[in-house]
């Protein structure tokens, strides 16, 4: 049986910018490689946006006098992916797709007293894999002010208030799909699935370390065959040499590889910090473009003072000009905040697993120390360590050894 799926994503006026740029099909080269370019003219909207939603917010913002505190990472839209699978929409035909993308479009706009003003966008997209539906909307509250006044108010929290909000939406859609003549079963509760609610953007990106998953998979760390205790017993007098060479020796190639594949991680840090430059110059590019703006606003205020008391032609071109200087570095400002926002993700994402790794590499380090000293009574861990590090002249801290060995190599070339 297939499911009636509806899922909503909370955007920032930055993070909006993505979703434009994705849903209109802006992108020269698409990053989804789902998309199937020769298709593209299949897709529709119930209700299409004239410009940007960034321009789209601020005009229905000042033409419906929308109330709100914004600040400048503040939720101001929200966005509605509709769908189902692919064998639904193979089974009812195009005709009805259409159709219950029009339905789902009208459901939304009746949700909670929203009104079809408040929707942004609503594009329908069949140039990917599965049918699905963006419908972007601002999220207006009919509310009171202090004086009493009826408003309408921006406030992502109190539209999307209690905690069963969403699962109350997954309800009412089912209920409201289902009255309509399809035939599809409510989505199952996130207590059964234990899905989690990654923003559509992220479930893209999510496979990014895949190479390094495979990596982990294939690394073994084989234990070599040892002898029984009862045969060590009967050669007690050479034990210690037996040990050095049948159980330590063996495993110092393993510990000497775990080392090498650790000093593999310190190498791919290193690539996150030139990654982490690139963001650096990102910010330096936008702080540029600050500084241009500023001197822009210097000239602007040349002009006035120079075409000051001219006729009011002049004047009214004069602002035309201004405002549409002031939109493009807007503009340029938040595609520059996209761009590095979504880098410094990246590198967080990527920073995370790869000190996962290291802590695991530390983990299994210790832990076969501690099962060579426990399987033959070798007493303390830290003897058998330090015994160890002066026999090969090796630390198994992979810090201290890279210190030690830049050490070496700055007094052969003093030599």
């Amino acid at each position: 049986m297939s499911y009636a799926i509806i899922r909503n994503e909370k955007l920032t006026r930055s993070e909006s910018y993505g979703a434009y740029v994705h849903n209109d099909r802006k992108a020269k080269n698409h990053s989804n490689k789902d998309i199937d370019p020769t298709r593209t003219h299949l897709n529709f909207y119930c209700k299409e946006n004239e410009t940007t939603y960034i321009r789209e917010f601020d005009r229905m913002k000042k033409e419906y006098d929308l109330q709100g505190n914004l600040r400048k990472n503040s939720i101001i839209m929200c966005q509605m992916m509709i769908t189902s699978d692919n064998e639904f929409f193979k089974k009812i035909g195009l005709e009805e797709t259409k159709r219950y993308f029009i339905e789902s479009y009208k459901f939304v706009c009746n949700y909670k007293n929203l009104g079809e003003r408040n929707i942004i966008s609503a594009a329908v997209h069949l140039d990917e894999t599965t049918p699905h539906m963006h419908l972007v909307f601002i999220p207006v509250i009919h509310t009171k002010d202090e004086q009493g006044n009826a408003i309408d108010k921006i406030c992502a929290r109190d539209f999307w208030r209690g905690r069963d909000s969403y699962r109350k939406l997954q309800n009412d859609f089912h209920k409201y799909v289902t009255s309509k003549g399809f035939d599809l079963e409510r989505g199952l509760p996130v207590e059964e699935t234990g899905a989690k609610h990654y923003k559509i953007e992220n479930l893209k990106k999510i496979t990014n370390f895949e190479n390094t998953k495979k990596v982990l998979r294939n690394i073994n760390l084989e234990l070599p065959d040892v002898p029984e205790l009862a045969d060590i017993s009967k050669f007690s007098i050479k034990r210690d040499e037996k040990i050095l060479e049948e159980i330590i020796k063996p495993k110092d190639d393993i510990i000497k590889e775990l080392y090498n594949d650790n000093l593999n991680l310190h190498r791919e840090l290193s690539k996150q910090t030139r990654v982490i430059k690139e963001a650096e110059k990102y910010q330096k590019e936008r702080d540029e473009i600050i500084a241009d703006n500023k001197e822009l606003n210097n000239r602007v205020k040349e002009l006035e003072n120079e075409y000051k008391g001219k006729s009011i032609t002049l004047d009214l071109k004069f602002d035309n000009r201004k405002r549409e200087l002031e939109k493009e570095f807007q503009e340029k400002t938040y595609d520059m905040e996209y761009e590095y926002k979504n880098k410094v993700r990246k590198l967080e994402k990527e920073n995370s697993k790869l000190h996962r790794i290291i802590d695991k590499f530390y983990e299994t380090i210790d832990k076969f120390i501690h099962w060579i000293c426990e399987k033959f009574d070798m007493g303390a861990e830290d003897n058998l360590i330090r015994d160890f590090q002066k026999e090969t002249n090796t630390f198994l801290d992979p810090e201290k050894q890279i210190k030690k060995e830049e050490r070496e190599m700055e007094w052969d070339l003093e030599r």
